[in-house]
C-alpha cells in the first residue's frame, strides 16, 4: 500500500483541526470577552531509507540522507490572549480590563473560575454578578437605594445614596493574572479554569503589577479579526482539497499497477 494515502489522510485530518478552530473564531466573533484560538500542527516521523552521512566510498560522505516523512499532527490548540477593542455602552456595570487580568467568579459549588467578560449585573440582592448569576470575587453588594456605581480605573467601588453628599466606598474590585494563560482550561461561558500549565493566580489591585486598568461603561470585544479568519478558512480548505487529491492520485497510481498485473 502507498504509504501516500495515509501521509495525505494525517494531512485530512490536521485541515479539519484548522476549520474547525477557525469555525469557532468566526462564530464567537461578537461574543464579549473571547479570545481567539490558533491551531499549531508539527511533522510525524521519518521513514528513513538512508541516514546523511552515510559513507559513499574511502573518502567520501552522502551530504544528505534519504527521508520520507510520513505527514502531520495537531499538537496544540493555543489561546491567544491579545486584547480586543473597547465599546461603550454607558452601562455603570460594564466593565473592561485594558491590559492584561481576569475577573475572579465563584461557581455555585464554589470553584473559582475566571473571565474577561465584564458585562456584570446585580441579582436580587444587590450582589454584583455575571449574566449566569455568578458572583464577582471578592464579592460586593450595592445597596438598594444607591442611585449611582462609580468604578475606578484601580477597581475601588463606590456608590451615592439619598442624602449624602460625597460617595461611599462599598467594595474594591480585584483582577487576576497568571504567567501562562494559554494554559487555562476554557469551560465555555466565557469562563475559564486554572491547570497546572496555567500556573498559580496572582491577584492585585488594577493597574499594579502589570496588570490593567479598569474602564466603567466599556466592554471588551472579542480579539477576532475576520478578515484574518476568513483567509485562515481557504488557506485550511484548499490545504484539505490538496491532500483529498493526493488519494485520489494514489488511488490511481494503484489501480494502474494491479491493471499491469494481469
Amino acid at each position: 500500500m502507498m504509504q501516500s494515502l495515509y501521509t495525505a489522510s494525517t494531512g485530512m485530518l490536521g485541515m479539519q483541526t484548522q476549520i474547525d478552530t477557525t469555525a469557532n473564531n468566526i462564530a464567537n466573533v461578537n461574543t464579549i470577552g473571547f479570545k481567539k484560538g490558533r491551531a499549531e500542527f508539527a511533522d510525524l516521523m521519518y521513514h528513513v531509507m538512508e541516514y546523511a552521512g552515510t559513507s559513499t566510498s574511502d573518502t567520501t560522505k552522502s551530504p544528505t540522507g534519504i527521508e520520507v516523512g510520513l505527514g502531520v499532527r495537531s499538537t496544540a490548540i493555543n489561546k491567544i490572549f491579545s486584547e480586543g477593542s473597547l465599546k461603550q455602552t454607558d452601562n455603570q456595570l460594564d466593565i473592561a480590563i485594558t491590559g492584561r487580568g481576569f475577573f475572579k467568579l465563584e461557581l455555585p459549588d464554589g470553584t473559582e473560575v475566571y473571565t474577561k467578560n465584564g458585562a456584570f449585573k446585580l441579582d436580587q440582592d444587590g450582589a454584583i454578578v455575571n449574566s449566569d448569576g455568578y458572583y464577582l470575587i471578592p464579592q460586593i453588594v450595592v445597596p438598594p437605594d444607591a442611585t449611582s456605581i462609580s468604578i475606578g480605573t484601580d477597581g475601588t467601588v463606590t456608590v451615592v445614596q439619598p442624602g449624602q453628599t460625597q460617595a461611599t466606598q462599598i467594595g474594591q474590585i480585584q483582577t487576576t493574572n497568571f504567567i501562562n494563560p494559554a494554559g487555562l482550561h476554557s469551560m465555555g461561558d466565557n469562563i475559564y479554569l486554572e491547570t497546572d500549565a496555567s500556573g498559580q493566580p496572582v491577584e492585585s489591585i488594577p493597574g499594579v503589577d502589570g496588570l490593567g486598568t479598569l474602564r466603567q461603561g466599556f466592554v471588551e470585544l472579542s480579539n477576532v479579526e475576520l478578515v484574518v479568519e476568513l483567509t485562515d478558512l481557504i488557506t485550511g480548505q484548499r490545504a484539505y482539497d490538496a491532500n483529498s487529491k493526493i488519494i485520489t492520485t494514489s488511488d490511481e497510481m494503484l489501480q494502474t499497477t494491479n491493471n499491469l498485473k494481469r
